[in-house]
């Protein structure tokens, strides 16, 4: 612990359109894009920071052509280069981006291009299909202009009147020939960095999303101030989706504006060969992916009969290290050649992750910095750090915002609040929603349940909306039940809920619902998995207050329904009971 760890040099980011000159300037030749046109593609594209400059204001002029400035663009499809590009493309030019998560129903992308009044949609080839059945059902009222970023759209050119169809391949040579006659556009313009410029749809755990307005202030400045607390490496793969701030604030604003090669993955099937293959030096992840390799670890040293032995050398690596003897690169080569074996650094948030694994992966030798974000602060609020972390703490705030607790209990524990120049300005078309999480002072309502240490450190509880409150008053969060749970051997996933029984509609019972890993019990010889985890849950119960217990063990033999950042969406499990 040190708490006058010093701050990293970073680089001041005003807005889109200087991040990507600045970067430029700063790292003309290096890489700062890689990806495959496609996965089996032995050739891997890498784009120099001076091309991606290049291809963004070639792009932006062409929009600004095409009478898109200051209006609002939907992006969906998957993560591409040409889905950066657009990404900073757009707000370059003073325009509104809106991402859309392209696993959403047709109907559902149709509802938020047409409620945001978007003029025009920039597609990527996973989201075509939905494309054409919307233009064939009348939708995407308010889009002139379609803009393929597949150059070999199969869109045809028969467009209901009005839309015109093109490639980002066509604009930027368009917008090339534009500015090297002479067009200077891109530049002859001033962004107003407090002025909307992208509209983020919460992919919503607990059901219906909202429209988080965020200025270039609020994103550019949560990076600045954000980056400060990381000693970042110089290669990360890109795994999130891009349309959630983690995907496209942390791993494109953030790493971009520092020089940071970021390969694009090819998709979440491709992620385990790509680490290999790739050799990130660090990644940003989100629980799921590191409860994933944890499990693969085990997996395949108990398949190997090495368990024991790795749990014996990590141990002793630990004691090692306490004298100032690190040799984890040399004793755990053949487990770190799994994660492509130049992996130092992982930093995690979107959820609460299991100390155990962090333990894991530090005893290895891979660091994971544990961090706090939502959508609405875009996204970072606090992190731990490289070398200044405390256990269970998702880490300190972030220059300039400030945190409180709201109503605190008699453990500290009330609504997380945080105020600073990465909170939104509100909720896209809905004054009430906004109204609701903005008290008098200014601060922010996260929605978050957690505490802060003495020396301003966070932690979280869980979240408001998933609380059990029970009929003598006792609030109990199934997040730190769950947490428990999760170190119980043979535990894949774990939801504990409030069971409402059909015959008493007033009478709560606590579940556990578990998601078990059938092949671990398989090999530990366990055939009645009810009994099993009733007994573990049993033994759970007893070292917790009594009011906490679980008193329902539901077996399911499909993983939980998940969005698309890998969190279990609550609201589509079946609460009720017999």
């Amino acid at each position: 612990m040190n708490r006058n760890y010093p701050i990293y040099n970073t680089t001041f980011i005003d807005d889109m359109r200087s991040l990507v000159e600045e970067a430029a300037q700063n790292f003309p030749d290096s890489i700062a894009i890689s990806y495959k046109d496609k996965p089996s593609d032995k050739e891997v594209r890498k784009v120099t920071f001076t091309q991606w400059r290049e291809d963004v204001r070639h792009l932006g002029t062409a929009l600004i052509s095409n009478g898109l400035r200051e209006e609002n663009v939907a992006i969906v499809g998957e993560n591409s280069y040409g889905w950066c590009c657009s990404f900073f493309g757009v707000m370059a030019i003073g325009s509104v981006t809106v991402p859309v998560d392209k696993e959403l129903p047709a109907q559902d992308i149709d509802g938020i291009i047409t409620t945001t009044g978007c003029k025009a949609v920039i597609f990527g080839k996973t989201a075509e299909e939905k494309i054409k059945e919307l233009l064939s059902n009348g939708g995407l009222k308010s889009v002139e202009l379609l803009v393929s970023i597949n150059p070999d759209s199969s869109i045809g050119k028969e467009l209901p009147a009005g839309k015109r169809l093109t490639s980002i391949a066509e604009l930027e040579a368009k917008g090339e020939e534009l500015y090297k006659g002479g067009d200077n556009s891109y530049y002859d313009y001033t962004i107003d960095v407090n002025r909307l410029a992208s509209i983020v749809f919460t992919s919503g755990t607990t059901g219906k999303g909202k429209g988080v307005m965020l200025s270039q202030a609020n994103i550019c400045l949560d990076m600045t101030l954000g980056m400060y607390n990381f000693d970042i490496t110089r290669k990360t793969l890109h795994v999130l989706p891009p349309h959630h701030t983690f995907g496209s604030t942390v791993n494109y604003v953030g790493h971009l504006a520092q020089g940071c090669e970021v390969y694009i993955s090819s998709g979440l099937k491709y992620v385990s060969d790509e680490i290999k293959e790739q050799q990130p030096t660090h990644l940003i992840l989100v629980p799921a992916f590191l409860e994933v390799m944890n499990r693969k670890i085990w997996t395949t040293a108990r398949k190997t009969g090495k368990a024991g032995l790795l749990k014996v050398m990590m141990k002793i690596s630990d004691g090692l290290r306490a004298i100032g003897i690190d040799i984890r690169k040399k004793l755990f080569s053949s487990v770190l050649s799994a994660f492509g074996g130049k992996l130092e650094l992982v930093i995690c948030g979107g959820a609460k992750l299991d100390e155990e694994i962090i333990k894991t992966f530090d005893s290895l030798g891979i660091t994971i910095l544990n961090g706090y974000g939502i959508t609405e602060c875009a996204p970072l609020i606090s992190a731990n750090r490289n070398k200044y972390r405390k256990p269970g703490s998702v880490g300190t705030p972030i220059l300039a915002c400030r945190v409180k607790i709201d109503n605190p209990d008699e453990n500290g524990e009330g609504e997380i609040c945080v105020k600073g120049p990465n909170v939104m300005l509100g909720y896209y078309n809905n004054p009430e929603a906004t109204a609701e999480v903005f008290d008098k002072d200014g601060f922010f309502h996260t929605g978050d349940y957690g505490r802060l240490d003495e020396e301003g450190w966070i932690y979280i509880t869980g979240r408001k909306k998933n609380l059990i409150i029970l009929s003598n008053g006792k609030n109990v969060y199934p997040e730190e039940i769950e947490a428990d749970l999760q170190k119980v051997e043979g535990i894949s996933e774990v939801v504990v809920y409030a069971g409402e029984s059909r015959v008493q509609k007033d009478k709560i019972t606590i579940v556990a619902e578990i998601f078990p890993d059938a092949d671990l019990l398989k090999d530990k010889g366990i055939n009645d998995i009810q009994k099993y985890f009733e007994d573990q849950v049993k033994i759970l119960n007893a070292k917790m207050p009594s009011y906490k217990a679980v008193k329902r063990v539901k077996i399911r033999d499909v993983e939980f329904q998940k969005n698309t950042s890998r969190k279990i969406t609550r609201f589509s499990i079946d609460k009720t009971i017999d």
